[in-house]
């Protein structure tokens, strides 16, 4: 609080000091303040942080019999994530370990690996285009939420679709993983998983590997 001192002339001819008490006008700085919050507010709606959910099996104990769910193999697909950002695949499973199929090598590119799961999953997307125009011509009010929860049920019924089988190799990278998973949920990939990978299919690996140094792309 401060005070200005005025002097005033009296009837006597002396000055008389007038006192003037001062305060600070606060009206601007409220509003300046809702400003802030509602600024600060948004911010921390838009910046939240993207979190990929991975839904993981129950762990299994030493002493549970648990038979492996069946797969078909006409559906399956085998991505193994190697040394040096490569990609290698192949279809179905490993018949004879004595003579396994040849790993296929792609990258991370749109005309890589997406391109692949793009082409295996067209029968799939055919059929979610077509459920997806016959439910908004059924019901033009629906809304986005209840579309697409639609739309996953329909997803989650569907046995046409392909089954991915995430593997690793020892030398694989960890943002491989999250590139792969990301691969997935932009081809709209339904059903996958992270598998373990096997002895055949390290040995694999190496093989392909060996074949690439040896005949590296132009």
């Amino acid at each position: 609080m401060g005070e200005i001192i005025q002097e005033e002339k009296s009837k006597g001819g002396k000055k008389r000091p007038k006192h003037h008490s001062t305060h600070i006008d606060m009206t601007p700085m409220v509003d300046l303040m809702c400003l802030l919050i509602t600024f600060f507010m948004l911010t921390t709606a838009f910046s939240k942080s993207k979190v990929m959910e991975i839904v993981l099996p129950e762990k299994i104990k030493k002493n549970d019999k648990v038979e492996p769910p069946k797969i078909a193999e006409s559906r399956t697909i085998n991505i193994i994530l190697g040394p040096e950002n490569k990609v290698f695949w192949y279809p179905g499973r490993v018949k004879d370990s004595k003579n396994p199929p040849a790993l296929q090598e792609t990258d991370y590119s749109d005309e890589g690996i997406r391109k692949i799961l793009l082409d295996r999953n067209k029968l799939l997307s055919k059929k979610v285009a077509a459920f997806k125009e016959q439910t908004t011509k059924e019901n033009p009010a629906i809304t986005r939420d209840s579309l697409l929860a639609n739309i996953k049920r329909f997803k989650k019924a569907d046995d046409s679709g392909p089954i991915v089988l995430i593997k690793a190799y020892k030398e694989a990278r960890y943002a491989n993983i999250v590139d792969i998973i990301d691969e997935m949920e932009i081809c709209s990939i339904v059903r996958y998983a992270l598998v373990d990978i096997n002895y055949v299919e390290d040995e694999m690996v190496k093989t392909a590997m060996a074949r690439s140094t040896s005949n590296p792309k132009q």
